[in-house]
Order: C-alpha cells, then structure tokens, then sequence
C-alpha cells in the first residue's frame, strides 16, 4: 500500500469520523435512554398484568365483604382503571408526556370517586362519611406500588401529592355538600358523652378530619420514600446501561468469547507481557487508482463495506481487531488471551477473507463495478503486548512479528499472490494440528528479503 493510498483512505475515514468525535459525549447518554426506556417499557407491561390480576381479586373480595347486587357498580370502576391502565402503557415513555400524566392522573381521580361517592344503585341509608371509614384509602398503596416499576422517581412523587390532595379535597366537598343522618350523632353523644373523643370517633356523620389528613400524609411520605427508591434504582440502571455500551464497544475490537474472558477476568490489560501471537494485516490493493475518481462518500462507503466484511471474518475466527489503517486492517490472533490454535485462527481467517472477497467481487461484478484486490500478510512470533497510553489508553501489539507481518502483505504484491505467510507461522499452524488442509495450495518461496530482518526467509503463498 502506498503512502499516498494510506494518506487518501487515512483522511476519508478521519472526515467520516470527526463527527461521530463531536457526538461522543451524547452517545453514553442516548445508549442510558435507551435503556430506561426499555426499561420502562417493561415496567409498564408488568405494571398493566399486576392491575388486571390485583383488580379482579379486589373485585372478588369486595364482594365477599359486601354479597349485594349494587356491589356491581364498583366492579364497573374497576373496570373502568384496567382499561386506563392499558391506556397508560400505550402512552408510556421515557421523559414527560402530558398524555401519559393526565392518564396517570385520571387514574387517581376515577379511584377518588369510587372511594368517596356513594354508591347509586345502593338503597341503604348510610351517612356519606362513612365513605371515609372503610379503610378503602389502602386501595391506592397499589396503584402507587404498580407505578414504581415503571414511572420516573418524580412521576412517583406526584402520585403520591396528587393522591393527597384529591383525597384532601374530596374530603372538603363532601363535608360541605353532604347532610348529616339526623339522630346518629345525637345518640352517641348520648351514650359517649363522657368521651368527646370517642364520641367523634364512633359518630357514623363524623369525617375524622385527623385521621384522613393522617392518611394522606404517610401517603405523601411513602411515595417520596419509594421516589427516592426509584431514583436510585435509574442510577443504577443508567451504571449498568454504561458497561453495557462499554462491552459493546469492546466487541468492536475483540471477539465475542474474548470479551466474555474479559469481562469475567479481574486482572487488568494494561500489565505488559510477551506472547507468541499470529499478526494479521490485509489492505486494498491499488487504492489510489481505484478511488481516484469517486465521491467521497462513495470512498467512504467502499471501505466500510470493506472493513465490515473482513472484521466479520476477524471476530469469526476468534480474532482481535487492532486497527484500521485506512483502506486495511490490523488483527491479532492470541490476544489479549492466548489460545491452542492462534496460527491456525489466523491462517482460517486469511482463506475466510479471500472467499469473502471472492463473493463480493461477484456481485460487484453484476453490477459493473471494478474488482476489489486485496494482499494479506501473516507472521507468527513474540510480541509484547499492553495499554499505551496515559488518560486515553489503547491496548497495543507491538515488536518485530508485526513489523514481519506488515511486510508480508507488502510482499503480495511482489509475488503476485493474494496470501503470504510467514514459514514460523506454517510450522505453528502443523504443530497445532487443529484444522487440516490449511496449508494445501501454497507455493513456497524461499529466500525472501523482507525489510528489517538480517537474513532473507522462506515464504508461503497463495494465489
């Protein structure tokens, strides 16, 4: 590969770049959205199946505490909070939706009104403060419980004040509106005179004024306690989004049974060490003639269909992608965990890429587009191995067998053949015996100059 193909496909792939640089900082926050989003979503369907199992049991048991026909009126208002439930998770998304709120908040005011009104189709005379003395207040626990799995830590919190406040204001409507039972009051004040405060308590026209503010306020204290829960639920569900897109960056550059290893591996990378690994480079042949005329983004198009084609064969083989070098790329097959069949690895995945290229061509070739060429070296020998680097790190590869390596796909072009390999790598790929047929085909080549060694080596190479 010339300096001035590498500078040309260098400074497309730079260009193409620059703006996902720029977006960077964005990216972590759009990944995190993305996961309380699903997130959500999630909480939102478990939300939708906890209410429709939790209603129709209410639904039974109310009519255990009350076997008349009119209990059928609150079946219908139970009705009526499956069905906005269902409207709520449709609606539901991350960050505020009015849509979803005022569903929310239709949600607390149909419950208000079952709780609080009177039945209709209920010929019993019972005083309307009654209402207020069933207990019926513990039915919005579950609605605030249901929330929690899918509602923001704010969102949380104002279903508890929302909660409060229709309760409160409930209360001060039918205290205003309503007319005591004439007698009751009279006639506990007969029998409890002694006690005002049990007099007040027992009084069926009595509200309790106390007693509902008391619920509304550990209502409030609950929900501000589980908004916080919330809270620091998202915290970690934004930390845990964070490694997830840190492992996924990591399986741009290593394979997916290597950023298992890793992720499970407490030793860290950068501790520096030799290891025999196969180095593996490959670029386009002729880039410079063959991009002279194009667009820009028709380059820039050209070398990703390229790098994706060759990456794809780099992971399938167990590889590591170092680098891209403009219209080629760097990979290493022994790294950062070593294996028994490196060379092997290497020598597959150079065959692998070469029938890729084949097919490509093909296709290529249908639609009256020039051919792709493309020269791979391979050498396999020591190198050292270890993050460089001081705030920005890059795990490295370095040393004479990537020199060789380099050198090796240069000399493609000199022999006219599409592989070249080293014969270390060849007498590493017999000794571990790990897929036979790898070496048929190949012509040997014996005292090679090869830039940077002393003495010339033997060569093997294929067409």
């Amino acid at each position: 590969m010339t300096d001035t193909a590498f500078a040309s496909g260098t400074s497309a792939v730079q260009a193409a770049e620059r703006g996902s640089l720029q977006r960077a900082s964005s990216a972590e926050s759009k990944f995190a959205e993305a996961a309380l989003d699903a997130h959500k979503r999630r909480g939102l369907q478990l939300a939708v199946r906890a209410r429709w199992i939790a209603l129709p049991i209410i639904a039974i048991f109310i009519v255990f505490l009350n076997p008349v026909w009119s209990v059928l009126y609150y079946h219908g208002i139970l009705a009526l909070l499956c069905l906005n439930g269902w409207f709520i998770s449709r609606a539901g998304k991350v960050g505020r939706s009015r849509v979803e709120l005022f569903l929310i908040f239709l949600d607390l005011l149909i419950m208000t009104y079952g709780l609080v009104v009177p039945n209709p189709f209920d010929s019993r005379v019972i005083p309307v403060a009654m209402q207020y003395r069933f207990d019926n207040f513990q039915y919005f626990f579950i609605i605030l419980a249901a929330g929690t799995m899918a509602y923001s830590w704010r969102t949380v919190i104002a279903i508890g004040t929302w909660t409060a406040m229709m309760w409160l204001s409930a209360l001060a409507l039918v205290w205003w509106f309503s007319s005591p039972v004439p007698g009751l009051s009279e006639a506990v004040n007969t029998a409890l005179g002694f006690s005002p405060e049990l007099a007040e308590f027992f009084d069926p026209n009595s509200f309790v004024v106390r007693l509902r503010v008391q619920e509304a306020v550990v209502f409030v204290l609950v929900a501000v306690t589980l908004g916080f829960s919330v809270r620091r639920f998202n915290g970690l569900l934004r930390r845990n989004a964070s490694l997830t897109r840190e492992r996924a960056n990591l399986s741009r550059y290593f394979s997916p049974n290597v950023v298992e290893q890793l992720s499970q591996n407490d030793e860290p990378l950068k501790q520096v060490r030799s290891e025999n690994v196969a180095v593996l480079f490959i670029d386009i042949v002729g880039f410079t003639r063959l991009s002279a005329g194009m667009e820009p983004r028709a380059v820039i198009d050209l070398l990703r269909e390229f790098h994706g084609r060759m990456e794809r064969e780099v992971f399938r083989h167990h590889g590591t992608l170092d680098k891209y070098l403009g219209d080629g790329l760097m990979a290493t097959f022994g790294t950062p965990v070593s294996g028994v069949r490196d060379a092997s690895n290497a020598l597959a995945c150079a065959h692998a890429m070469r029938a890729s290229l084949e097919i490509w061509n093909r296709e290529r070739a249908k639609q009256g587009k020039p051919e792709i060429p493309a020269g791979i070296g391979i050498h396999y020998g020591e190198a050292l191995l270890g993050d460089i680097g001081a705030n920005r790190l890059e795990y490295a590869v370095i040393g004479i067998t990537v020199n060789v390596a380099a050198r090796l796909e240069s000399l493609t072009r000199t022999l006219q053949a599409r592989i070249v390999v080293s014969e270390t790598l060849a007498q590493q790929v017999r000794a571990e015996q790990a897929e036979p047929g790898l070496l048929d085909g190949a012509t040997r080549h014996p005292g090679q100059e090869v830039r940077g060694l002393d003495q010339p080596m033997t060569v093997l190479a294929w067409g």
